[in-house]
């Protein structure tokens, strides 16, 4: 890896591991056939694919036939919400800090609603309650917030949405209601469990495991009826159609087991990096008086730290810290890439100032202590040198 930089972004994606790159590298070759050719090479090549499907769906407790292989989460979201209709008026509920795909999907597949969070960056589970209504068919919440690196509690939701399940049974209401997450950044981290979140669909992605990108999965009760959104050939319960990702489903597989495997060990690790990162940050500037983070931190994913310096341009910080070999963003990367502010802090009450002032760190398997050090002194001369010029003004 490139001893040049620093990489603590690791929420926007990951480098594919060197195990998961060699469970690949076959279908890249030798093993290049179709696997819906009918000879025997494409059928081995077919029971590998599977193979990897099931493996998958262990993962998240969940069987081969329920999932659904996509080209990345994007996808895999816009597959989950056209189980709803925007003619017949199927209501799609949203928290405000969803990331754009969902956001997106949910005004085209649906009636789109926000449910309103809390400054701790939590759901407000009232706010929900009191925004579902007999036409609510999806409410899709992340597992753990891309940005924030708050963890959301699913479980609870899933309580909420059964609840109003029993109620529409009881009153012989046929439209369906169904519980979504996006579990990009929680797995490796968090229990992804299907059964015991409470979800009728979840999302994956590859790309945030250590795996290769452009490729995911929607993972789904076989009850639900979904609108093909590629259609072709049939493949995947001519639910996705187009020559199947072998190579991609093979890794996306390795890498899920991997995550999975070693996810206790790697959580705690993550864990004292990121201790690392906060004592340097403390002890150059006065939290709450230079800095705070944000959110609550109890409720937070090992990987993440939030950060804002009101009154500083983060974007500022953010191109000297990459002149200084360090990589990190102001947010999610769809959002500083447009260079807009983020959605997620608005709606968790941070002033423009606050807002404006804040950045994301993320640590993953290329972060180490002595790199985590050696970023967070470098972050802090930055900061130190931009209070200064601002004082001089």
């Amino acid at each position: 890896m490139n001893d040049d930089f620093i990489y603590l972004d690791h929420a926007a994606t990951t480098p594919v591991s060197d195990k998961v790159l060699a469970a690949m590298m076959p279908y890249f070759s030798e093993k290049f056939f179709n696997p819906s050719a009918p000879y025997l090479p494409s059928l081995e090549v077919r029971r590998d694919y599977e193979d990897a499907k099931s493996e998958i769906a262990r993962a998240i407790g969940g069987k081969s036939d329920e999932l659904v292989i996509t080209a990345g989460a994007t996808e895999s979201i816009n597959l989950a919400f056209s189980s709803a209709s925007k003619e017949s008026g199927d209501e799609i509920l949203v928290a405000e800090f969803e990331h754009h795909s969902v956001l997106r999907s949910s005004e085209k597949f649906g009636v789109s609603k926000k449910i309103k969070i809390l400054p701790s960056g939590i759901i407000d589970l009232e706010n929900l309650k009191a925004k579902i209504t007999p036409q609510t068919k999806i409410v899709s919440v992340m597992l753990a917030n891309n940005e924030t690196g708050i963890i959301q509690p699913i479980a609870k939701i899933a309580e909420i949405i059964r609840t109003e399940k029993m109620r529409r049974l009881q009153n012989g209401e046929t439209r369906q209601i169904l519980l979504h997450s996006d579990a990009s950044q929680g797995v490796g981290q968090l229990d992804v469990s299907v059964a015991r979140l409470g979800v009728d669909m979840l999302t994956l992605n590859a790309g945030k495991i250590y795996g290769p990108k452009q490729i995911g999965a929607l993972w789904a009760n076989r009850e639900i009826v979904f609108e093909a959104q590629i259609v072709g050939g049939g493949q995947e319960r001519g639910l996705r159609s187009g020559t199947e990702n072998v190579a991609g489903t093979v890794g996306f597989a390795k890498a899920i087991q991997l995550a999975e495997k070693h996810r206790k060990k790697e959580v705690e690790r993550l864990r004292e990096i990121k201790k690392i990162f906060e004592e340097i940050l403390r002890k150059n500037f006065t939290e709450g008086e230079k800095f705070f983070f944000i959110g609550n931190p109890k409720k937070q994913l090992a990987s993440h730290i939030s950060i804002s310096f009101p009154g500083i341009d983060a974007e500022r910080i953010i191109f000297a810290a990459e002149m200084r070999g360090v990589l990190l963003a102001t947010g999610s990367a769809c959002a500083a890439n447009k260079g807009t502010r983020s959605h997620t802090l608005v709606a968790m009450g941070l002033s423009e100032t606050e807002a404006d002032g804040s950045f994301r760190v993320s640590f993953g398997k290329l972060s180490t202590p002595e790199n985590t050090k050696k970023a967070a002194e470098i972050l802090c001369e930055i900061l130190h040198a931009e209070f200064a010029r601002l004082e001089k003004k």
